[in-house]
């Protein structure tokens, strides 16, 4: 994969994936300082920044290292870093520039997702919300440099490891806070993380921000032929541990194995509550975003005979599937389990039938056409159309696909 004169990586045949390990926490300088350590241009970038019209704004990179690890630092300085705005002003900055589309989309996404966490910390709305440290122009650039970044390095798809966020307390503008800080612990509600491994903020709410809008998953280094690697230095410089963001950035193909994600499953035993109350839980949980939701039937202690409930679903849907089901008086408790999922490449073809059409879903593995199941609800929709039993649809749509040319 070769680059063009403006610095962007051009897309081959193979899926482009980027992946952050965050063992020693994030923030949106060491994002940057990554993107740029693993062949992000930076006078591309910097023409790209140029068009914010942030006056007198000037990068400075350099090399270093931290526990003798090679690294880069990403500063932006301009006269007016400590001005505060709000989402509106900072919006409108991002849409008035030249950047791409897909930056600028990006961009605006992560600035609304942490006025978000900031209002809920806050007990206000988004649009009230007057930014503090992440208003400065330092994090305006930080976070419109990501999103450049991303585009510029022609990245597909990005995960990112559990992320460590420190301990203790850190100084905000309110005063002194305990490690997460409260917006940083919203926006990774839903995300595996872990404290430690030291008594510093080292997950900041630019970093949370960025991480948890851009990446599809959160799991452990995915299937991929590595093509570069960066490190983007922190602040803190000590001889325990890196204060690094690695960035591994490789080539997948685009029906392969690469295609993982991580979920959450949820479990919880019930065994005093009616079928048809489980049924209507179950209906709400999937319309609140579950992948799956099945039971099981066990035998509970002094052997009464329960159901087990079991709901796959994406990690940050795990806080508003477990209040419906604790509301509904279902359980005192569920068990979460935290799981890596593969899942085939997939897409819909169109099988016409004398029926009508019935979509078809195809799934590959390595390229190779391994299943292909006509969708039930079309099937279902067609057979009380046309007044026919729904497994002759079934079988006009699996004969019409194998015929296709």
């Amino acid at each position: 994969m070769g680059r063009d004169n403006r610095g962007k990586f051009l897309k081959g045949q193979d899926m482009r994936i980027a992946y952050f390990d965050c063992s020693a926490g994030a923030a949106g300088d060491m994002i940057v300082a990554a993107m740029l350590d693993a062949g992000l241009d930076l006078e591309y970038l910097k023409g790209q920044l140029a068009t914010l019209k942030i006056k007198k704004l000037d990068i400075k990179v350099r090399r270093t290292k931290r526990a003798g690890l090679g690294a880069m630092t990403f500063v932006p300085i301009a006269p007016d870093e400590h001005h505060h705005r709000n989402l509106k002003e900072i919006t409108a900055i991002i849409s008035g520039s030249k950047i791409g589309d897909k930056a600028k989309k990006t961009a605006i996404a992560i600035f609304k997702r942490l006025a978000e966490a900031e209002a809920k910390v806050h007990r206000t709305k988004p649009q009230k919300i007057h930014f503090h440290e992440v208003g400065a122009v330092d994090s305006i650039v930080d976070i419109v440099s990501a999103a450049i970044g991303l585009e510029a390095l022609g990245i597909e798809k990005v995960y990112c490891s559990p992320m460590s966020v420190g301990g203790g307390t850190v100084k905000v503008a309110h005063g002194r806070l305990p490690v997460p800080a409260p917006a940083t612990a919203e926006l990774i509600k839903g995300v595996p993380a872990a404290g430690g491994p030291i008594n510093k903020e080292l997950l900041t709410p630019t970093g949370a921000a960025i991480l948890t809008t851009i990446a599809e998953g959160f799991c452990e280094l995915p299937a991929m032929k590595v093509t570069t690697i960066g490190y983007g230095a922190g602040t803190l410089d000590c001889e325990e541990f890196a204060n690094v963001v690695r960035l591994i950035v490789g080539e997948a193909g685009c029906d392969a194995e690469a295609n993982a994600d991580t979920v959450c499953l949820l479990e919880t035993n019930i065994d005093d509550v009616s079928g048809e109350v489980v049924a209507c839980v179950m209906d709400s949980v999937f319309e609140n975003g579950a992948l799956d939701v099945f039971t099981s039937a066990i035998n509970m202690k002094h052997n009464r005979p329960a159901v087990k409930m079991s709901v796959i679903c994406e990690p940050g849907s795990v806080q508003r599937i477990e209040q419906i089901i604790f509301e509904a008086g279902l359980t005192f408790g569920i068990r979460r389990q935290m799981l890596q999922r593969s899942k085939l490449a997939r897409e819909f073809v169109t099988a016409k039938t004398e029926y009508g059409d019935i979509r078809i879903k195809v799934g590959r593995w390595r390229g190779k056409i391994v299943n292909a199941k006509p969708e039930f609800a079309d099937c279902a929709r067609a057979a009380e159309r046309c007044s026919v039993p729904v497994k002759a649809v079934l079988e006009a749509a699996k004969k019409a696909y194998t015929r296709r040319d």
